[in-house]
């Protein structure tokens, strides 16, 4: 278990889960060894390709598939040694689930079916159950459409109720599944829009994505490939890499902290290095008049490499310093992440690019193509 900047411990708690499924074929491992922590007031992506072991991921907090080894602790229960009869009531309590495809009862109005997860927790009256159905109605836009079927509105529409009815019965954690997969570009943000206020409030929001619009909303990024979690500092800098590559780099990864005033010695030790920031900041010195600013700053989330690694003609000597508090960083050799790429011969500019983004420089006037 870690604990997050502000001192709180995790709200949830993967503990060394892998999942084997076994059938006539053979045996196939969907999740290998995952250890993963999420915390309140969170808005966590989980992105991959498919068959990455996504759903199988968040099948495993919700209780829907069980793990062949290891632990899920949600506030404090474990959840997969709860026997039957109680794992259906608890996740009703606990968690809010959003499909892709909305899963509403079609024979019931958008009323109704937000109306059963309370029936079937009984934790409200039944004054009290009608009320706040009409309230999470009203929140999503869909009061006056409230007995109508699904089949009688948008796709948004129905969107929009399943996450109402997920949010029933005031559960701290919201678990979606692509839920906007199918809707146009302008629905699907006000979902995400929807998203940030519950998560403001409070709530925990898990999401599977594929959708690259969402990810500058996000509390942070776990990345999944072929069952692994790739290491968070490489999620949160270099997601645009294909994600086997940066599964290769989690073995050859190094922590280490700089202290206040400190000097990163970009020529020396961390010469053929990347630098990824996980915690604190660092202050640069550097002069370019397609950069603006000579003192500019990389926080948590960014990356920076030694003289050998972030080296251009047209950029200037590059001088990192810790400010006023200690910086917690991942090192790589750039050696690996190359050969884990198959030797790219623009595995170096790609990550100059990149690393002028993080500064809002004018990047194409450098002329690097």
């Amino acid at each position: 278990m870690t604990i997050n900047p502000n001192g709180r411990p995790p709200l949830i708690t993967m503990s060394d889960i892998s999942k084997t499924y076994v059938n006539a074929a053979g045996a196939f491992t969907a999740l290998k060894h995952v250890n993963l922590d999420f915390y309140q007031g969170e808005f966590v992506g989980v992105i991959g390709k498919s068959g990455s072991g996504k759903s199988t991921l968040v099948n495993m907090i919700t209780g829907i598939d069980h793990p062949t080894e290891g632990r899920v602790v949600v506030a404090d229960t474990d959840i997969h040694a709860l026997p039957e009869s109680r794992q259906a009531r608890w996740r009703g309590l606990n968690l809010g689930v959003v499909f892709q495809f909305f899963q509403l009862l079609p024979m019931l109005t958008l009323l109704e079916n937000i109306l059963l997860p309370m029936d079937f927790c009984n934790k409200y009256t039944e004054v009290e159950r009608l009320q706040r159905a009409m309230d999470l109605l009203d929140l999503v836009g869909l009061a006056d459409e409230a007995h109508k079927l699904p089949g009688a509105v948008s796709g948004g529409q129905q969107q929009s109720a399943a996450i109402a009815r997920a949010l029933a019965n005031d559960p701290p954690i919201i678990v979606a599944d692509e839920p906007t997969g199918n809707l146009d570009a302008r629905t699907a943000d006000s979902v995400y829009d929807l998203f940030e206020s519950l998560v403001k409030d409070g709530r925990t929001i898990i999401m599977i994505t594929h959708d690259p619009e969402i990810e500058n909303r996000l509390s942070r990024k776990v990345l999944i490939s072929d069952g692994e979690i790739i290491d968070p500092a490489l999620a949160n800098a270099l997601s645009f890499l294909p994600h086997p590559a940066l599964l290769k780099c989690n073995p050859a990864l190094t922590r280490k902290v700089f202290q206040p005033g400190e000097s990163l010695d970009l020529a020396g030790e961390l010469l053929d290095h990347l630098v990824f920031i996980e915690t604190g900041e660092l202050g640069l010195n550097l002069q370019n008049k397609n950069i603006p600013g000579s003192q500019l700053a990389l926080q948590a989330g960014d990356f920076l490499g030694g003289r050998h690694v972030i080296h251009h003609e047209k950029l200037p000597e590059i001088k990192a310093r810790v400010t006023s508090q200690p910086v917690q960083a991942t090192l790589l050799p750039f050696s690996t992440l190359w050969a884990a790429l198959g030797h790219q011969s623009d595995t170096q500019t790609v990550l100059i690019r990149q690393f002028l983004r993080q500064l809002r420089a004018d990047e194409p006037s450098l002329s690097m193509d």
